[in-house]
């Protein structure tokens, strides 16, 4: 498969791209600033791209069969608003090339019911995680409401808290549910992404994922 990860020199688009070139994919690497990307493989081009440009992002998804997004929060009060921007562009790029398949990361907290999600993640954890971060969460609630707005076969991805700990190659998931556990990998949520890729049980909806 042809895979375009957008975000590709942060905290999991790079394990998007490792795990990625390890499934025998071909992958494009797309950032803003290349020299952040020091990987090299025979089945590994990276190339330079706005994700917040939709121009920018059809010159790297043409011909893919899809695109995967690293780009998720950001700091608080980020004028760009990434996540939504984000999905605006890579939608747009999208119709406009015939790719239709999308994954992108978001979080947690924005599982509003709290179903398949512990008592106090949704009850205590939560409440208090959204006054910290509601710009974040904000931007992230407008980049599913992109999402669901588009007629792609996308996926949003919702991971609780991120670690830099190696992957463990196993994860808790559920549609439009959880996150059943508190943290996960960042290895292990680009491992649930890349696994979600040909599931079309995923197509459209949210997935809650921990360890």
């Amino acid at each position: 498969m042809k895979i375009t990860v957008l975000g590709a020199s942060g905290g999991v688009g790079r394990q998007l791209v490792t795990h990625a070139l390890a499934d025998g994919h071909e992958v494009t690497a797309a950032l803003r600033s290349p020299a952040k990307l020091t990987d090299r493989h025979e089945r590994l081009t990276v190339v330079r791209a706005d994700a917040l440009d939709a121009a920018s992002v059809k010159t790297v998804i043409d011909g893919a069969d899809a695109v995967v997004s690293g780009i998720g929060q950001a700091g608080r009060r980020d004028p760009l608003r990434p996540a939504s921007t984000s999905a605006r562009a890579v939608t747009e790029a999208m119709k406009a090339t015939g790719v239709r398949r999308l994954l992108v990361v978001s979080a947690g907290p924005l599982n509003r019911t709290g179903a398949g999600q512990p008592f106090l993640a949704h009850r205590v954890f939560g409440p208090l995680l959204w006054a910290i971060l509601r710009d974040v969460y904000a931007d992230l609630e407008r980049m599913e409401a992109v999402l669901r707005d588009s007629d792609l076969d996308w996926t949003s991805v919702r991971p609780p808290r991120l670690l830099d700990t190696p992957g463990t190659g196993r994860y808790r998931h559920a549609v439009e549910a959880g996150p059943a556990g508190s943290t996960i990998p960042r290895a292990d949520v680009a491992r649930a992404m890349l696994d979600f890729l040909p599931d079309p049980r995923t197509f459209a909806h949210a997935v809650g994922v921990s360890s």
